[in-house]
């Protein structure tokens, strides 16, 4: 038995053994003397009866213990043209001073912050000052829109927001404060202050009495020390959206949170203290949560906070800039991230200008990673390139190839194997697990493993509906797939991206994957609309690399002949249109289930979480014109 099944084997068998031995590489100021208590399921929790601060692992602790002067955080601007270092020993101080600047707003252990910023490391220092004192902070992407924050806000109740007077984008200045100002109008349950960040790029105007510049109250704040809180206290709120209007707010605990995120770092990432770990996500999001913020701290990596785009900050070789500068050696973004250089430069030339020696792997998540992203990014870099899936609920990954704990051999298309402590299943309709090969739902059999939700917020009924109630036993994922004879498993998208055509199901992640291997196309996307006749028939849309000449009606009909070559008649895709761009989130995520509505002839609400509604816009026309 190899180490992965050894280690996987036992996680499943004896997760309390497992997860209490975990448990020792986080300083407890009181060890759990349990590590599970499952006295009231699906309310699991884990180390019951621990007491810990997150931040004093992620900051203090590493200062104690000699590591003060080694650089905790970088930030790197290339949109203003700022580069800081941060040593641990500057970083706590800086938190310690903000934790006691929210203490003396009268912020007591349990009480919420809301964090409204753009990528700055004042973003990381209000997270970890929250922590220190044991607030609960929830962070709100930066920009977004005033009714938006202000359901946030209303859920959370904070007693004072953190924010910056604006964020900072390749070509436009977005000015914080007055949707702040609009979202606090608009909300039922005000905050008590604001802490405003004035960037040189835009000054906010500052509500007398409520509104604190945040260099001023800062330079007379007195520094907060860490305070010991449960390991089951919460640790944050994020927010996520579900399948009504009102967002979900995911929690996370301190305990279960650290011995995770601290675990997950040498076993999938191979990230050890002293390494340079580059999440290129956004602290709005979860990866900038596990691993912008809490995992690289946690482990005493220096991890880098990039404020810029991996295309137009100035070209497509930022990335490589940035990897060959701070001397990266794990980078984590988005598959889209990548398409996006592909795109620009499709023969890799940017990256040969840069000495990418010290990076050893590239992990990609938030979507599918399609087969032919992963050879390009693979026989550019000549590293391994790590497709691995997880989600917001869950807080670090559930399928994942472990490059620290063994490496297994790679097949496209695949995120690998089950990471241990999640025992994966693929269910059928009513619950039953089915057999390797065949395509179904896949959930998670209870207990989930320390660092996801226990809950969400104020709301243990809805967690329950959400995820707990659709198969007893499991949390449901959401996500459709299959397990292959090896154990592979394979995310094919959202259950509700599976569909039926005459009767046969079929996935538009498969389909996606055969339009992706065509050398023209940079990125595309498949969808399921309705058919008279059929139920539902797919329909493609493909995005161009950049310098493809060939005229649209033969490229259409080029990958609409590669589908029936690939997947064969039964697929039914007739149509597929060529556009400028495809709408997605400001994560990266495509919006399949918005263009499917508008196709369908919804009325389709344009999603808050929409990085530029202009694309939409365009596309609009194209989705709702009738198949020949």
């Amino acid at each position: 038995m190899g180490r992965y099944a050894e280690v996987f084997r036992r996680s499943l068998a004896d997760p309390e053994g497992f997860w209490g031995e975990a448990a020792k590489d986080i300083e407890w100021y009181r060890a759990p003397t349990a590590a599970l208590d499952a006295s009231n399921p699906p309310f699991y929790r884990w180390f019951p009866d621990g007491v810990l601060n997150t931040c004093f692992n992620a900051v203090d602790r590493h200062v104690r213990d000699g590591r003060g002067e080694q650089a905790a955080l970088i930030y790197d601007s290339p949109v203003t043209g700022t580069k800081r270092t941060f040593s641990y020993r500057e970083l706590r101080d800086e938190v310690a001073r903000f934790a006691g600047l929210l203490r003396g707003l009268g912020v007591e252990q349990g009480d919420r912050v809301v964090i409204y910023m753009p990528m700055i490391p004042e973003a990381v220092i209000a997270m970890l000052a929250c922590a220190r004192i044991g607030a609960v902070h929830s962070v709100v992407f930066g920009g977004f829109a005033a009714a938006e924050l202000a359901k946030r806000i209303d859920d959370a109740a904070p007693k004072v927001m953190v924010s910056a007077s604006c964020g900072i984008e390749v070509s436009r200045v977005v000015e914080y404060k007055p949707m702040l100002d609009g979202a606090i109008e608009l909300a039922t349950r005000k905050p008590e202050h604001c802490v405003i960040l004035q960037r040189p790029a835009a000054t906010a105007a500052l509500v007398p009495g409520r509104d604190l510049d945040w260099a001023q109250a800062v330079a007379g704040a007195e520094p907060a020390d860490c305070v010991p809180v449960a390991a089951t206290d919460p640790l944050y709120i994020l927010y996520t959206s579900g399948t009504t209007a009102r967002p979900k707010g995911v929690v996370r605990d301190n305990g279960g949170h650290a011995v995770a995120l601290r675990w997950s770092m040498p076993n999938i990432y191979d990230a050890h203290p002293g390494d340079v770990f580059w999440a290129a996500s956004d602290v709005g999001w979860v990866v900038g949560h596990s691993y912008i913020v809490y995992a690289p701290l946690l482990t005493g990596c220096t991890t880098v906070l990039y404020e810029g785009k991996p295309v137009g900050t100035p070209d497509a070789g930022a990335f490589w800039r940035v990897v060959a500068e701070h001397r990266v050696k794990v980078l984590f973004t988005a598959p889209t991230a990548f398409r996006a250089i592909k795109k620009e430069d499709p023969d890799g030339i940017l990256a040969r200008r840069y000495d990418l020696s010290g990076f050893r792997y590239l992990f990609l998540a938030g979507e599918r990673l399609d087969p032919e992203t992963y050879r390009w990014a693979g026989e550019l870099l000549g590293i391994p390139v790590i497709d691995h899936w997880w989600q917001t609920e869950t807080g670090w990954p559930i399928v994942a190839d472990l490059m620290g704990l063994e490496p297994l051999p790679t097949k496209a298309g695949s995120p690998t194997v089950p990471v241990p402590g999640y025992d994966v299943r693929v269910l059928d309709p009513s619950g039953t697990e089915i057999p390797a090969g065949q395509t179904g739902e896949i959930g998670v059999r209870l207990p989930l493993p320390p660092g996801c939700l226990p809950t969400l917020w104020r709301d243990d009924e809805r967690f329950v509906s959400s995820y707990m109630s659709r198969h007893p036993g499991f949390y449901t994922t959401g996500d459709g797939g299959y397990v292959d004879d090896d154990g592979y498993v394979y995310v094919m998208g959202r259950i509700d991206d599976v569909i039926n055509v005459a009767g046969h199901r079929l996935s538009t992640g498969q389909m996606e994957e055969v339009l992706a291997s065509h050398p023209a196309v940079a990125e595309c996307a498949v969808i399921g609309v309705n058919d008279e006749l059929k139920g539902q028939v797919p329909r493609g849309f493909v995005v161009l690399k950049a310098g493809v000449s060939t005229e649209p009606g033969v490229l259409s009909a080029e990958l609409v002949q590669l589908i029936r070559d690939r997947i064969g008649a039964v697929a039914a895709l007739r149509r597929v249109d060529v556009v400028s761009g495809l709408p997605k989130t400001r994560s990266g995520k495509i919006l399949r289930k918005t263009m499917r509505g508008i196709a369908d002839g919804q009325d389709e609400a344009v999603p808050s979480t929409i990085e530029d509604p202009a694309v939409l816009d365009a596309l609009r026309p194209v989705l709702t014109e009738q198949a020949d």
